[in-house]
């Protein structure tokens, strides 16, 4: 993931950039509180994808449309809006080993978590694992509401 600066590491160049454009303290403060704006919403951003659990970094970039034909750019993209996520409807994508499945996925879900959603990645057999032991445990309530609070 980018590492931009933090407000503390900027300062320096933001006020020297300020005194050399002439800016207004008022204007100063403006995109000294935008810097710091910025940086706790990356930040944000960065935790929710490392909450995620992904287990690698995908993105819908690097994702080779040309390889696998069958898959539609411009669905894939409507995907991206994350409209789908916000209106709760569900997506199942199927196809034969090797034409992009987990890519899109952990892409798609790495655009939820930066668009603000809480994502949680798991394989289903790990997930139906996880809720049998629970019910053993006499625990499976409690399991099923911590997976009510992700969005996805």
């Amino acid at each position: 993931m980018l590492r931009l600066p933090s407000i503390r590491q900027q300062f320096g160049d933001l006020a020297d950039a300020a005194a050399r454009d002439q800016m207004s303290y008022r204007a100063f403060l403006a995109k000294l509180l935008m810097t710091e704006c910025d940086d706790r919403a990356r930040r944000r951003s960065e935790r929710r994808i490392k909450a995620a659990a992904f287990p690698r970094e995908k993105s819908l970039r690097a994702f080779d449309f040309e390889a696998n034909p069958n898959v539609d750019p411009a669905t894939v993209n409507t995907l991206a809006t994350c409209e789908w996520v916000r209106k709760s409807e569900p997506l199942c994508l199927i196809g034969d080993s090797g034409t992009g499945k987990s890519h899109l996925l952990i892409a798609l879900g790495t655009e939820a978590a930066l668009h603000g959603f809480r994502v949680r990645y798991m394989l289903a057999t790990k997930l139906v694992n996880e809720l049998v032991e629970a019910a053993d445990e006499k625990q499976l309530s409690k399991t099923i509401a911590r997976y009510g609070r992700v969005d996805l």
